[in-house]
């Protein structure tokens, strides 16, 4: 019976330290990437994102205005896979987007991309190079429920 009552109060304090807060949110840390490295990225991204949710002509995204050059080239990229994209915060009445953040920073001279939705969160550690920037890891990818 001890063993019991002791097992309940564990899940209790430790089911506590779970959050439920689907709040997606825009690293203010992040550095700067410009012209093909910020394409490369974002157009990789962008279609492993598209892989993992619905079609395009039914999925709407909504991303934090931003003034980045990744967050324009992450923003045309979507376009270019054929989903509508609101920058703007205006959504319509009958609009249900799927809200997207995303992040870039560095790390031991890589560059690491974040791309996530409420649904999904995907990553991916990319090398620098004058053309662009191509992978350096596998995609990570995490489904939520």
């Amino acid at each position: 019976m001890r063993k019991t009552i002791a097992a309940i109060i564990i899940t209790s304090v430790l089911s506590g330290c779970q959050t439920a807060d689907e709040t997606l949110t825009t690293s203010s840390a992040s550095i700067a990437v410009t012209g093909a490295t910020a394409s490369a990225i974002a157009g990789d991204m962008a279609s492993r994102l598209a892989e993992q949710v619905g079609t395009a002509g039914t999925t709407t995204f909504k991303m934090d205005k931003d003034t980045s050059e990744y967050a324009a080239a992450l923003e045309a990229a979507l376009k270019g896979w054929g989903y509508t994209v609101i920058a703007d915060g205006k959504v319509g009445k009958d609009q249900k987007p799927v809200e997207v953040a995303w992040s870039i920073d560095s790390y031991d001279g890589q560059v690491l991309a974040r791309v996530s939705t409420p649904a999904i969160a995907l990553g991916r550690a990319y090398t620098a190079t004058s053309a662009g920037a191509t992978p350096a890891s596998p995609l990570s990818i995490m489904q939520r429920n």
